[in-house]
C-alpha cells in the first residue's frame, strides 16, 4: 500500500515539474559576443545577405528597376528575364531546387542554413550589436535590467528600440520596394502619401522584424520555426554537426593553467561556461545534440580560446560527425564520408534539376500566343466565302518591341481576311482579332479541319511560334 501510494506521489510531483517547465515564462538570454574564425564567417554572410537584400531594389536594368514582382500589371523582372503568370512552372523549379539544396546541405553540415544565413539569425545578429553598443557587454546588460529604471536606464533603452525600430522600417519599406518600384515609393514616404496596402506592409513586415529579432530571438528557433522538429530526420552518424568531445573533455573542472590535467585526473574542459555564455539559444553543447542547437558555432569560437589560452589543442567543442567522435577519426577520413550514398543522390537530382531549368531558360521563346475560335462566328459564308473567325492572344515576354507576321496553312486557298502583322510593345500583350476564308470553291467537305497559324518576328526569325486550331465547315 505504501508504494503504490509512493508511487503516486511521484507521479503527480512529475506531472508537477512538466507542467510547470510547460508554463515556465522565458528567462531572457544574455548572449557573449565572441570573435574568431566561425564568427567571421557569420558575420561575412550578414553583409553579404542584407548588401543584397537593400541594394539589389535600387538596381535598374532596361530604364526599370532591375529586380521587380509587379503584382498588378503580373509581370515579374529579374534583370533581363520578364516572367508572367504563365511562367509558373519556374517558380515551383525554384522551390524544388531550394527544398533539395536544404537537403544536401543539411546532411553534409547540419543546421547551416539556420547558423549563417536565415533571416531571423541575421537579423538577430544585427540588433545584438545594436544592443551591445548601447548598452554595453553581457555583464553590464544584465546590471541594467535588473537596475531600477532611471533617467540613465531609460535613455539607454529608448536609443536602443529607437535604433532597432529604424532598422526595422527599413528593411520592411526595402521589402514593398520589391513589389512597387522603390523610388516612387520612396517619393510616396517622402509627401506622406503612402497607399493603404502599402503602408500596411511596410509596418508588419518593420513590426514582424523588430519583434522577432528584438524580443523573441530564440523563441522563434525554438518554438515556431518547424525546422528543428524534423531536423533529425535528415541527418544520419556521418552529418558534421557542433559536437562536444567528451571522451577528451571529462571529467571537466577548474583548474590553473599551470596544473597538469592528467595528473589530477581531469579532462580538458575547464567548465568554465564561456561555450554557454555565447550561445544565441542559451543551451549547454556538452549535453550533446539538442533541438535548440542552430549550429552558428558561436561555441566552437569561445572554446578554442579557452584552450589556446589555457596550451590546449583547440576542437573540444567542433565540427564532427558521430562517427567520428565515437570511432575517433581524423579529419581527413571523416571528410571522405562526405560523398556518401545519400549525399551522392541528393547532389544527382539537384543537379539534374538545375540543369533541366537552365537549359529550359535559354531555349525559353519570348514570344508566347494563345488561339481561341470565336464560336459565334464559325462557319459562315461571307461574299462567296467561309469564314472563321479566331481571338488570337499575342505576349512578347521581350523589353524590345518587335513586329510579328502571322501566316496560316493546313488547307488549299486558306488566307488571312485583313492585316496579317501585328506589333508588339515591349513586355506587353495584345489580343488580335483573326478572318480565316476560304473559297466556297475549294471548300473541304464539312466537318472540322486541322490547320496551323504561324506567328514570327519580322525582325528576328528565330521568335516563332505555331499554334494549331481547326476550322470548321458547316
Amino acid at each position: 500500500m505504501n508504494d503504490r501510494l509512493n508511487a503516486a506521489v511521484a507521479q503527480t510531483a512529475e506531472a508537477a515539474e512538466v507542467e510547470q517547465s510547460l508554463y515556465e515564462v522565458r528567462k531572457k538570454i544574455y548572449p557573449r559576443a565572441v570573435s574568431g574564425v566561425f564568427a567571421g564567417w557569420r558575420w561575412g554572410l550578414v553583409w553579404l545577405t542584407q548588401v543584397i537584400f537593400y541594394g539589389l531594389p535600387w538596381l535598374s536594368w532596361n530604364n526599370r528597376q532591375a529586380v521587380l514582382f509587379d503584382l498588378g500589371a503580373r509581370k515579374f523582372y529579374i534583370f533581363g528575364l520578364v516572367f508572367w503568370p504563365q511562367d509558373f512552372i519556374y517558380l515551383t523549379a525554384l522551390l524544388i531546387i531550394a527544398a533539395y539544396s536544404l537537403f544536401l546541405f543539411t546532411a553534409i553540415g547540419g543546421r547551416l542554413w539556420c547558423g549563417y544565413a536565415c533571416p531571423q539569425t541575421v537579423y538577430t545578429e544585427m540588433f545584438l550589436w545594436v544592443e551591445r553598443k548601447v548598452e554595453g557587454e553581457r555583464a553590464a546588460r544584465m546590471r541594467l535590467d535588473q537596475s531600477a529604471m532611471s533617467g540613465h536606464k531609460f535613455a539607454l533603452k529608448a536609443l536602443k528600440h529607437a535604433v532597432w525600430i529604424a532598422i526595422a522600417l527599413w528593411t520592411g519599406f526595402t521589402f514593398v520596394g520589391y513589389f512597387t518600384p522603390i523610388r516612387e515609393l520612396l517619393h510616396q514616404v517622402a509627401a506622406f502619401d503612402l497607399g493603404g496596402w502599402q503602408a500596411f506592409w511596410i509596418l508588419f513586415y518593420g513590426f514582424a522584424t523588430y519583434g522577432n529579432a528584438g524580443w523573441m530571438r530564440e523563441q522563434v528557433c525554438k518554438y515556431m520555426c518547424p525546422y528543428a522538429r524534423f531536423q533529425s530526420a535528415m541527418f544520419d552518424k556521418d552529418t558534421m554537426i557542433v559536437t562536444y568531445d567528451p571522451a577528451r573533455g571529462e571529467p571537466r573542472g577548474a583548474r590553473s593553467r599551470k596544473a597538469d590535467a592528467k595528473a589530477l585526473g581531469m579532462g580538458d574542459c575547464v567548465d568554465c561556461t564561456m561555450c554557454v555564455q555565447v550561445c544565441p539559444t542559451g543551451i549547454d553543447i556538452r549535453d550533446g545534440l539538442q533541438y535548440e542547437c542552430i549550429g552558428c558555432a558561436a561555441c566552437i569560437d569561445a572554446c578554442d580560446q579557452v584552450m589556446a589560452k589555457m596550451g590546449y589543442p583547440k576542437g573540444l567543442i567542433r565540427y564532427a560527425t558521430e562517427n567520428a567522435i565515437t570511432n575517433r577519426w581524423d579529419t581527413s577520413r571523416m571528410l571522405r564520408r562526405v560523398a556518401r550514398p545519400r549525399t551522392m543522390i541528393y547532389t544527382a537530382i539537384l543537379g539534374l534539376i538545375v540543369a533541366v531549368v537552365g537549359v529550359s531558360l535559354y531555349n525559353r521563346v519570348p514570344l508566347k500566343a494563345d488561339l481561341v475560335p470565336d464560336r459565334a462566328a464559325i462557319g459562315r459564308e461571307v461574299d462567296g466565302e467561309l469564314e472563321n473567325v479566331y481571338r488570337l492572344q499575342v505576349m512578347n515576354t521581350r523589353e524590345h518591341a518587335h513586329r510579328y507576321r502571322i501566316s496560316v496553312g493546313g488547307l488549299p486557298g486558306l488566307r488571312i481576311d485583313g492585316e496579317d502583322e501585328v506589333d508588339m510593345a515591349p513586355a506587353s500583350t495584345r489580343q488580335v482579332p483573326i478572318r480565316l476564308r476560304v473559297p466556297v470553291s475549294q471548300a473541304p467537305e464539312k466537318g472540322s479541319h486541322k490547320i496551323e497559324v504561324r506567328l514570327e518576328a519580322v525582325d528576328d526569325p528565330s521568335l516563332r511560334v505555331n499554334e494549331k486550331t481547326v476550322f470548321l465547315v458547316r
